[in-house]
């Protein structure tokens, strides 16, 4: 395979893909975004021969859009467009996953303090505000109380950015200390970890400890339902355990795996590259057989 890289920062994830493509003797054209220009109608020289392209963009502004120049030029590009647009946006999110009858929390969106409050007041406290578009557990705020809610509402209404005018607020799911990460591609798990933390944010990013999960069949239903619901493609589906069920509370559309591949057996980086070959492989002989 010729494989093209979209980075803006090679980390440890970028890494082990690199070492893992180059050690099955694939080609490997790195790609950093940085430096490219994108014309309407023709891709630029950096693209020529791909079979097929691997977006690991850091900043979400660059993904959605570049994504959406490699579709127009008809070159393959993980994950699409149409999935990181819904994945990006939490509250995209939360629609998709609830139109397709997945389990999640319970969420609301206004476009006012006075309204955000309102839902704050009939959810209860606690709850959670998130911003609709960050990761890593960033600027979410778990609300005790009236006075948090109302200094916590009126300080993000102050801010420039008019994804924070939109107040993307959730109900409290208490789990048992730990949530879920599913690592999966089109729908089929490659691994899971538990991340665990005496916060009530169980991020890798924020310091959980990780440690392998055997996913029991519900679960495994429930990557699949999710996967399906934004489009497929590789995806970090997280989940957490409610009572008797699990709820999923996100989908994740550039995943970081470097924790997963640290806590579990599977060789992550070796499985990625396995689909990625069998996606390839699978386009070709469609091409093919178009012929």
């Amino acid at each position: 395979m010729h494989i093209g890289l979209l980075y803006s920062r090679i980390r440890r994830d970028e890494k082990l893909l690199l070492n893992e493509l180059r050690e099955r003797g694939h080609e490997v054209t790195k790609i950093d975004v940085r430096n490219e220009q994108f014309d309407l109608t023709e891709p630029p020289e950096s693209f020529d021969g791909l079979d097929v392209v691997v977006d690991r963009c850091l900043a979400t502004s660059r993904s959605l859009y570049i994504t959406r120049f490699l579709q127009s030029y008809d070159i393959p590009v993980v994950n699409s467009h149409e999935t990181a647009d819904i994945c990006a946006d939490k509250a995209k999110n939360s629609l998709a996953l609830a139109d397709a009858g997945v389990p999640t929390p319970n969420t609301k969106v206004a476009f006012t303090v006075d309204s955000a409050m309102d839902i704050v007041e009939e959810f209860g406290y606690p709850c959670v505000l998130k911003p609709v578009v960050g990761s890593w557990g960033r600027l979410m705020a778990k609300i005790d109380s009236e006075a948090a809610a109302e200094a916590i509402l009126e300080h993000k209404a102050t801010l420039g950015n008019y994804e924070h005018k939109v107040f993307y607020i959730q109900e409290f799911v208490e789990k048992p200390g730990r949530d879920i990460r599913v690592l999966a591609a089109d729908g089929e798990p490659l691994a899971a970890m538990t991340r665990t933390s005496d916060h009530w944010l169980t991020n890798a990013a924020k310091g959980a400890d990780a440690e392998a999960f055997e996913l029991d069949a519900r679960a495994k239903e429930l990557v699949k339902q999710a996967s399906d619901a934004v489009g497929g493609g590789l995806l970090g589906i997280d989940l957490m355990e409610a009572g008797e069920d699990y709820t999923v509370h996100e989908v994740n559309h550039t995943v970081e795996f470097k924790a997963l591949n640290d806590a579990v057996d599977v060789d992550v980086p070796a499985a990625v590259v396995g689909w990625l070959e069998s996606k390839v492989e699978g386009e070709k002989t469609l091409a093919e057989a178009s012929v």
